[in-house]
């Protein structure tokens, strides 16, 4: 099995109404007025223009007795809507190093650099850094490797990589130009029509007259679904995404 979803759903845009607001701050500028406004309070110290000249250690000090510290709610300040710049769920690639695996190593590997750094896809990459194709947790524990081992007659430990991946070839591939006038919405249509859960972002240069396409960034649907306030599945099911994110869009 690989990437390709068989059921999926329709997505689009949310229908974004933007308030007549007019009216309403006219009426908290009447509810709030004062003839004789106080003095503004700064409970904040003022953030001073960008520092200049050597480094140098910022202020700091220890936490005091019965001092207390609140953490955000996780997802709370990194949700976005479907409006959103497509970039904004990119993973850029020239800011995050890829994580990388060779196409002859064991997928119990594979499956142990995804636990370790925390991610469900993985570069499959030559000496060269070319890429080879993208191996997921999906083809790691779905119905790939059985498969294999029932072709091959072979045993779970003696798959590779090169095995259950998806080629480059057949990657879904996304130009970075047209990706920077995107919309999230744009991306999740975009998978659902191919059937996948990845696609690559390239992007196009001539260098000494020869056009080279490197690989600059990688939509993710679990990562998208993540922002958009869904949580996470415990195994990933492509089209079971793609619903909940329909869900999202209709409530």
């Amino acid at each position: 099995m690989n990437e390709r979803g068989q059921d999926s759903v329709a997505t689009g845009s949310p229908l974004d109404i933007a308030p007549d607001t007019g009216h309403k701050d006219h009426f908290l500028q009447l509810m709030f007025f004062q003839a004789h406004p106080p003095e503004p309070v700064s409970y904040l110290p003022r953030r001073p223009d960008r520092a200049t000249g050597d480094y140098a250690p910022l202020r700091h000090s220890l936490a005091k007795p019965g001092d207390r510290y609140v953490l955000p709610l996780a997802g709370r300040f990194a949700s976005i809507a479907l409006d959103a710049p497509a970039t904004d769920v990119m993973t850029d690639l020239r800011r995050v190093s890829a994580v990388t695996i060779g196409p002859d190593v064991s997928i119990d590997e594979a499956n142990r650099t995804m636990i370790a750094y925390r991610v469900r896809a993985l570069f499959v990459v030559d000496d060269g850094r070319r890429v080879s194709g993208i191996i997921t947790s999906t083809d790691i524990v779905g119905e790939k490797p059985l498969q294999f081992m029932q072709e091959r007659n072979v045993h779970h430990g003696e798959i590779a990589v090169r095995d259950v991946m998806t080629p480059a070839d057949r990657l879904e591939i996304l130009e970075l130009w047209e990706v920077e006038r995107a919309r999230v919405g744009d991306v999740v249509a975009t998978l659902k029509v191919a059937g996948r859960q990845h696609a690559l972002v390239v992007e196009t240069t001539d260098q000494a007259q020869t056009v080279q396409r490197s690989v600059c960034g990688i939509f993710s649907l679990t990562q998208i679904a993540r922002q958009l306030g869904i949580p996470p599945q415990q195994i990933h099911d492509i089209a079971r995404t793609f619903a909940e994110i329909q869900a999202a869009i209709a409530s």
